[in-house]
């Protein structure tokens, strides 16, 4: 990616028109709703003032490569009907971040700077769509309904509106395949925003997306609430990863019915001396159903694929089920956590919410949900074709883990609830590592940070990368248009890193490389056409006769030692 000085500040409306400012020269401060489709590319900075929306029938196209850098607040929130496509490569991620942050890069450099104890420094990118969503009761927009209805609709946590006419917060409706865009190679750091109680910015919001909407090749680094929070919606996600979350670290609800593999949580801190849910993590995945508990959509997922990393000394859950939430954990890993790896909270506790539980008005129990079959629908507001509007789970139980590690859990509570549900069974394939055999090649915590009776270990150096127990697995994912056939456990193969090259946690040191190296891996699918092959190759040399070249072996200077670099790495690629 090229370095970037920013020369000075120009005041801008964006919305009614797109700005064209010359390259390298400028700060672009957006201090309006984008109205019209607009795009904004990397030869420019932009720095969003406030919460700006993408209003519906306006599409925001993001160039690889392009730096949103913004102040306190500064927010971005697609509506419903509104679209963003925000394409990063593994050369030139899209990054979201504050001006703190940009001020320890390196002349400029993307790929460099220096993590901090920060969060709040900006707000966030919120997406709201029109697929169902399962919100009835105390709490809920007084129109919507039990059972699912394309009129149920909510308002979306952090965004505030102008009035009671302000739509432009709203997410739900009655289309599963809502497309709101695509979203890859993106990463968010030292975000959040505290706007109450209970309602707070996280590092990436989601509401009502729908299948079509592509999100893969996402990092949350530091926030100071969660790191990605899914309400409803079906939208899947894909190369995943999430670090020093001040609450939990993915949190989904009402209904959601999407599907995960390739995802990295790393529990730690955002901000030093913050409560747990302020600053310190909370659980690494939390699940709540539906609110009331009886409504349809109900949230109903499949995870292939994690390395969840935890607190062992202060931490909190692993994953925390609620309200008839039903997920599968399948080819995982599970390690580091400071209390339950399985924990039944059965409800968040608020009655607010309409939280009710496990078992209520005729619902499956949480034990009962264990046995049940994945085909086995919920006659209690049902969808009227409910095999068409649960598809993440195509086999298996409703609730379970299989073929995955479990390591270096050692709060005497941690494997009490999982026991009971068999998690050990035979059958199930799951592995309890004794110690000394973890299942990732190396991780390196840094000096103890106490907070009162809070006790957090930081990750300050992880080789994610699969090994013992880990290496190989009994069974995979089945192959089609989103899972990929990946036979082993936990987010990374034995010889790869798909952090290098894009993420804050490889520009921080913090993402140990391959022996083979980051620059050395086969590089992304640059021209976009679905295939890495030559043709992405030629894209590349193309550009660097226009100046279009990467500081790639990450030196400081981009020159022909770049070039060597990435050659040599496409020798294995084609």
């Amino acid at each position: 990616m090229k370095t970037r000085t920013l020369c000075k500040t120009v005041a801008v409306t964006i919305g009614a028109s797109m700005i064209s400012l010359s390259a390298n020269s400028a700060e672009i401060l957006v201090t309006a709703d984008i109205a019209t489709s607009t795009t904004w590319t990397k030869n420019n900075t932009y720095n969003l003032q406030g919460q700006r929306y993408i209003l519906p029938g306006a599409t925001l196209t993001i160039q690889a490569g392009t730096v949103i850098a913004s102040d306190v607040g500064g927010s971005l929130a697609v509506t419903r009907d509104g679209r963003i496509d925000c394409v990063g490569t593994k050369l030139e991620p899209v990054i979201f971040t504050s001006k703190q942050d940009v001020a320890t890069w390196t002349a400029g450099n993307p790929k460099t700077g220096t993590w901090r104890a920060a969060a709040n420094e900006w707000g966030n990118v919120t997406v709201m769509g029109n697929a169902y969503i399962g919100k009835y009761g105390a709490g809920a927009v007084t129109t919507n309904t039990a059972s699912p209805n394309a009129g149920n609709y909510a308002n979306m946590e952090g965004l505030t509106a102008s009035g009671s006419g302000d739509t432009r917060t709203f997410y739900g409706g009655g289309n599963d395949l809502d497309n709101s865009g695509r979203f890859e190679y993106v990463s968010l750091r030292y975000g959040g925003k505290v706007v109450g109680l209970g309602n707070e910015l996280n590092g990436l919001s989601l509401g009502a997306i729908g299948k079509e909407t592509k999100i893969d090749h996402i990092e949350i680094m530091n926030n100071v609430d969660d790191g990605i929070e899914i309400w409803g919606g079906t939208v899947d996600l894909k190369y995943v990863t999430i670090w020093n979350i001040g609450d939990d670290s993915f949190d989904v609800d009402q209904g959601w019915r999407g599907r995960v593999q390739f995802g990295l949580i790393v529990a730690g801190y955002s901000i030093a001396g913050a409560a747990s849910g302020s600053g310190f993590c909370d659980s690494l995945v939390e699940m709540d159903g539906a609110a009331k508990s009886d409504a349809q959509p109900v949230t109903t997922t499949c995870f292939y694929n994690m390395t969840l990393i935890g607190q062992p000394l202060s931490g909190k859950a692993g994953t925390k089920w609620r309200d008839n939430a039903r997920a599968q954990f399948n080819n995982s890993i599970f390690m580091d956590i400071g209390k339950e790896v399985v924990k039944n909270d059965n409800t968040d506790g608020e009655a607010t919410d309409g939280q009710t539980g496990y078992g209520y008005n005729g619902t499956l129990t949480f034990a009962d949900t264990w046995t049940t079959n994945y085909n086995v629908y919920s006659t209690v507001n049902p969808f009227s074709n409910p095999a068409s509007a649960y598809t993440a789970q195509q086999a298996g139980k409703l609730i379970q883990y299989t073929d995955s590690v479990f390591y270096n859990n050692v709060n005497s509570a941690a494997y009490t609830e999982a026991n009971a549900r068999g998690v050990f069974a035979a059958g199930n394939n799951n592995v309890l590592a004794v110690a000394g055999s973890s299942p990732i090649a190396a991780i390196t915590r840094g000096p103890n940070v106490i907070s009162g009776t809070v006790v957090v270990q930081p990750v300050i150096s992880l080789d994610p990368r699969a090994t013992n127990a880990a290496a190989t697995s009994v069974s995979t994912a089945t192959s089609d248009s989103f899972f990929t056939n990946a036979q082993y456990r936990g987010a990374f193969g034995p010889n790869e890193n798909w952090l290098c090259g894009w993420t804050a946690a490889d520009a921080f040191g913090m993402s140990v490389p391959p022996p083979s190296g980051c620059a050395s891996a086969c590089p992304a699918d640059i021209n976009l056409d679905g295939v890495i092959n030559g043709s992405d190759l030629a894209g590349v040399l193309s550009g660097w006769g226009s100046g279009g070249a990467s500081d790639i072996n990450n030196d400081g200077t981009t020159n022909g030692a770049d070039l060597t670099t990435l050659l040599s790495g496409w020798g294995n690629c084609i």
